[in-house]
């Protein structure tokens, strides 16, 4: 397993100010370094390639929907530039030289209609997941779909789903996320749902109940190492926490963040206690 973290503990949009972080988060014994992707066309591409290559650290992007893009949208329109937004993010991740892109790619968060999902709705995800897979074939890249909680979707919240959702996809190279904050609030037993997903899980966001630091909450990370370690799990278990940049106006860690706890903390911190726990 390789130990990675989330530009997230820093800053919600990752901009060229952000490029040194690329080093230091190397210089840090970190194996990877996730980033954010809303809009592609907002990215220094060549900038963040260069950056990832020159520090030798492998790159994964974190793809969360904008305003306007919807897969699961009643109108046909909204579905159909929905497909080419994704297609754009599998071809920047791409350029990027990332390994995988991962996140609840399927709807918008905050998209909460008042009704359970449709068949409808369940067929023009996959359709829509079917049709950017063909940028895949020739690309050594991951997609990764995210099941988040009740308060950020009705779409898919649980393993089960997400299992279920990559299934009726059917491409080896579409496989599940799961982000430990979500699945301890949608799943009875966490290392039980990691377990059911087999070789379809293909990611891991680790986050403690209050995206705070890694054991200084309730989520059962040693049983989830455990089971890992039995499934013989090979990917990236990626910190996703929040620390506090009080200069990060819009970073998530203003509004949610402990205040005194840095995002340099949460990632040292985060890493420290995940290497205990794997015995390394």
């Amino acid at each position: 397993m390789k130990i990675g973290v989330s530009a997230f503990a820093w800053t919600g949009k990752f901009e060229r100010k952000h490029l040194r972080l690329v080093g230091e988060v190397k210089e840090m014994g970190f194996e990877g370094f996730e980033i954010a992707m809303f809009d592609p066309a907002d990215l220094p591409v060549a900038e963040i390639r260069d950056a990832f290559k020159a520090n030798d650290i492998e790159c994964t992007v974190c793809g969360i929907l904008p305003t306007g893009i919807n897969p699961i949208s009643p109108e046909a329109a909204v579905r159909k530039r929905s497909v080419e937004h994704l297609i754009r993010c599998v071809e920047t991740s791409i350029e990027l030289g990332a390994t995988l892109l991962c996140g609840p790619l399927y709807a918008p968060i905050g998209y909460l209609p008042s009704h359970r999902p449709s068949q409808d709705e369940w067929t023009w995800a996959v359709e829509a997941f079917v049709a950017v897979c063909e940028e895949l074939r020739s690309n050594n890249l991951t997609i990764s779909i995210e099941p988040v909680n009740r308060s950020e979707t009705f779409f898919l919240r649980t393993a089960g789903g997400a299992k279920a959702f990559c299934e009726a996809i059917g491409d080896p190279r579409v496989g599940v996320t799961i982000d430990t904050f979500h699945a301890n609030i949608e799943e009875e037993n966490i290392a039980h749902a990691i377990s059911s997903l087999g070789t379809k899980l293909r990611h891991l966001h680790m986050s403690e109940n209050n995206r705070g630091l890694l054991g200084s909450g309730h989520v059962g990370f040693k049983e989830i190492i455990e089971v890992l370690k039995l499934t013989e799990y090979h990917g990236f278990l990626m910190i996703e926490g929040f620390g506090y940049s009080p200069e990060e106006r819009d970073g998530p860690g203003v509004l949610w963040a402990d205040m005194s706890i840095s995002p340099e903390q949460m990632a040292k911190s985060g890493a420290s206690y995940l290497r205990g726990l794997l015995g390394t």
